[in-house]
């Protein structure tokens, strides 16, 4: 590891590791939400109600898995139909109060977990830090195309 890209590389690697042991799991017949309705919760209640369509945009996924991950969330009652104000056959896709509780549930959890990691640092390190994945995490959308929106 000579070069800090390389270093960054690796500590990137070893933090998705991270992540995926210190959030919440989902749990049988309800409780935490996964990764992937975390994140489409997340971005519904930024950006507001979302077609298939837009979310395959905004996210790069493919709509038969964009089709699988909302059809589960419609059945656990996170995310609901309705018209798309636009009108036309498209349905959009908006977060119910259950869905709204939930994340907000999730990202608790989440803060509360980096919150544990975190309280031996200074609140300018923290401040640091925050600002820096931010700036990284803009420039890939930049490069990739797709911002994501920050409130």
């Amino acid at each position: 590891m000579d070069k800090p890209t390389h270093l960054i590389e690796f500590e990137t690697m070893v933090l998705g590791r991270h992540l995926s042991l210190t959030t919440p799991r989902p749990r049988r017949g309800g409780g935490l939400l996964d990764r992937s309705a975390y994140t489409l919760l997340s971005r519904l209640s930024v950006e507001g109600p979302m077609s298939i369509g837009g979310l395959s945009e905004a996210f790069g996924l493919d709509t038969s898995t964009l089709n699988r991950q909302t059809t589960a969330m419609l059945r656990t009652g996170l995310v609901e139909r309705i018209p798309d104000p636009d009108g036309g056959i498209a349905r959009r896709f908006r977060v119910t109060s259950e869905g709204e509780r939930s994340l907000a549930a999730a990202r608790a959890e989440n803060v509360g977990g980096l919150e544990k990691v975190m309280a031996g640092w200074e609140s300018e390190e923290v401040a640091a830090l925050a600002a820096y994945l931010k700036r990284f995490n803009m420039d890939v959308e930049r490069l990739d195309g797709r911002p994501w929106p920050r409130t």
